[in-house]
């Protein structure tokens, strides 16, 4: 039994049809007919999305891959709409369908007092659809139109309290970092179509094993090996998607857009698509272990470094949203280990708790009136019990406690890293294995400041006809000072933080042992047996309940336990060490809060350098060419005619008489030559 194209197309264009009616219609539908639609459309495509992994799990499907539209043909290229839809497909349909819907479901508490709210709904919309378009691929083309789609949508939510300069300088931001990702993915495409001669994937990954011996030649004297140029401009591509260093300071600023888009950027859906495009591109990239190499290192310096910075951040959002850089950072190291098959799992586990963790997030700013800043929270746990145990269950997937979805994904990426031979290994070693630590400093931390000890916030009852607490307004109250007390969210924000909590506990336990030695990705993913880890892995699994039990005396798990007691003893017992350990280590507090100077090295290289350059460009063109030569150049020349001009009108009687008896000379000498000249005839 296949699937059905019209099932497939109907999980592509639920979305899309949501997102048009609400755009367009919005004021005609109203609030409710808004995200009713939005929200139908999406719970098609999640229910169908479920039935797809069912048929191709246990219904006995076959994989399916066909065109579906021919959009244009020239010679032997063609560009298709078709859908590519295997195991690792069907899991991304899962995954993004599922977190998406339980986001907008949430969006209806959050944003309930937000004038964008129809618009908003359309933009989440045509964000999922754009993800679909691009996870369901089945060619380069169409690869790099959900890519683009993606990124566009992103901007327009980043950016979508529009009224806010810091929002429209991060969504600026996020495009132009991109951009920068995405030239360097265009030109792996291009590579792709020189040397392979197809857009097709599964073409391209059947001609891969030619790859092996062509060049490109760069000079005279350079060549570089075919397959290590398209997978490391490919990566390029996954480097500014999933905000791999450098090209990850995007992410943060991300932050500006309201907390349900935070959660669906950096759970299901943009910053996962890099991820998802090198498992898909297995066959190319298991080419080159130079490319893979590269994807290690970068990997594993992003999953450290950026989690250092989450240590020192204030803002409850931006906490997460390191720590988001800092998993993606193990997902890219699984991918340059050759574990796609674990960088996929741990894209899914991740899903799930990282959601949880931004959705929570947000039911916390909501109660907080929208202050973000965890100095002026503490003791929330009784105000707000629900939000308070979920994010502790997300919490606690994300340091990989045992039994916990995030264990098992996290430690096999950390034990398979370890029996890795690759160059680069033994440094992505210590910087997973550190990272353990780094992501229990900041998680607890957060915890801590945001649910225990004590209030660090004050109430004060509002006077006349009470207070206005728009989003508009954040950033211009009084830090800790609310007009009510904080409450628990209603149930359209809780119920998706129970809905996420339920799979962040268990979802790793139940499909650990399929994901990872099952080859449960069998013909999605190819790996070559010369780099297959897992199956090394695979000799010591004996189990989910057995690999969480060994997982207790691991050092990551002890590293987690020394971050645990590290911070419950200074925020909860002694919260002024915190201060005398930022001055003790200010120098090092100054490099992490400084984000280690990149974002003031990008400005003043190409933001301030960009900005010299058109001043530059407009001086030479504006000021010199069109100012100068042609609007005042020509100017000057009439003011100089006209100046030569006026002096024959003179006024004076004699100048007058000596033109005339000068013009009756000219025209007296003309008429003696013309009449020379007939007669010498």
């Amino acid at each position: 039994m296949g699937l059905s194209t019209s099932i497939l197309l109907t999980i592509a264009l639920a979305p899309l049809v949501g997102c048009v009616l609400a755009g367009f219609l919005g004021k005609f539908l109203g609030r409710a007919g808004s995200h009713g639609v939005t929200i139908l459309g999406v719970a098609v495509s999640c229910a169908l999305s479920f039935y797809v992994l069912y048929q191709l799990t246990m219904g006995g499907a076959a994989e399916y891959n066909q065109n579906i539209y021919t959009w244009f043909q020239i010679g032997p290229f063609n560009a298709s709409v078709g859908f590519m839809v295997d195991r690792l497909t069907a899991l991304m349909l899962v995954v993004v369908s599922f977190v998406s819907l339980l986001v907008h479901v949430y969006t209806i508490g959050y944003m309930a007092d937000d004038d964008g709210y129809t618009r908003f709904f359309s933009y989440i919309s045509l964000f999922t659809f754009s993800m679909f378009m691009l996870v369901m691929s089945n060619n380069f083309m169409q690869l790099f139109f959900g890519w683009e789609a993606v990124g566009l949508v992103s901007y327009l939510l980043i950016g979508f309290w529009y009224k806010r300069p810091t929002a429209i300088f991060a969504n600026l931001k996020a495009f132009l970092v991109n951009r920068v990702g995405d030239f360097g993915f265009l030109l792996g495409i291009a590579a792709v179509l020189y040397f392979l001669g197809t857009l097709d994937y599964a073409t391209a990954f059947a001609a891969a094993p030619g790859l092996a011996g062509k060049a490109l030649q760069i000079t005279a004297n350079t060549q570089w090996d075919a397959a290590t140029v398209i997978c490391i401009c490919l990566f390029v591509g996954a480097m500014g998607k999933s905000a791999q260093v450098p090209l990850h300071v995007w992410l943060p600023d991300s932050m500006e857009g309201p907390t349900p888009i935070s959660a669906l950027i950096h759970a299901a859906t943009m910053v996962t698509a890099g991820i998802f495009m090198v498992a898909r591109m297995s066959p190319l990239f298991e080419m080159s272990s130079t490319a893979l190499s590269f994807v290690l290192v970068i990997g594993a310096t992003t999953a450290l470094f950026t989690g250092l910075i989450g240590i020192v951040q204030n803002d409850i959002k931006r906490v997460i949203a390191y720590s988001t850089l800092s998993q993606l950072g193990y997902m890219t190291v699984a991918l340059g280990v050759s574990m796609y098959s674990g960088a996929v799992f741990h894209l899914m586990t991740h899903a799930f708790f990282k959601a949880l963790l931004f959705l929570g997030a947000g039911s916390v700013i909501i109660a907080m009136h929208h202050e973000q800043d965890m100095r002026y929270m503490g003791g929330l746990r009784k105000y707000m019990p629900v939000t308070w145990i979920t994010m502790w269950v997300g919490s606690l997937a994300l340091v990989a406690v045992p039994f916990t979805s995030g264990f098992y994904s996290k430690d096999a990426i950390i034990e398979a890293v370890g029996l890795s031979h690759r160059w680069g290994a033994h440094y992505a070693y210590f910087c997973v294995m550190a990272g353990a630590l780094v992501t229990g400093l900041y998680t607890f931390r957060q915890m801590y400041l945001t649910f225990h000890g004590k209030e660090r916030f004050k109430v004060v009852e509002p006077h006349g006809h009470g207070h206005h607490d728009g989003h508009d307004d954040h950033g211009h109250h009084e830090p800790g000072v609310l007009a009510h007390a904080p409450k628990e969210s209603p149930w359209v924000v809780t119920l998706p933080l129970v809905l996420l909590a339920t799979p962040s506990l268990l979802v790793g336990f139940f499909t650990v042992g399929p994901t990872l030695f099952g080859n449960w990705f069998r013909g999605a993913i190819r790996v070559d047996e010369a780099n297959d880890v897992l199956a090394e892995l695979g000799h010591e699994f004996h189990g989910a309940a057995a690999m969480a039990l060994h997982g207790f005396t691991q050092l990551p798990f002890l590293l987690v336990l020394v971050a645990f007691a590290v911070t419950t003893y200074i925020y909860l017992f002694n919260p002024a060490l915190a201060d005398r350990i930022k001055s003790a280590l200010r120098p090092l507090w100054t490099v992490l809060d400084r984000k280690y100077w990149v974002d003031d090295v990008y400005f003043a290289l190409f933001a301030r350098g960009s900005v010299l350059l058109g001043r530059g460009f407009w001086k030479a063109s504006e000021t010199a060419l069109i100012d100068g030569a042609m609007v005042n150049g020509s100017v000057n020349l009439v003011h100089r005619v006209a100046a030569t001009m006026r002096r024959l009108q003179s006024g004076y009687l004699y100048h007058y008489a000596f033109a005339m008896i000068l013009g009756l000379i000219l025209l007296l000498g003309g008429y003696w030559l013309v009449g020379s000249g007939l007669a010498g005839h």
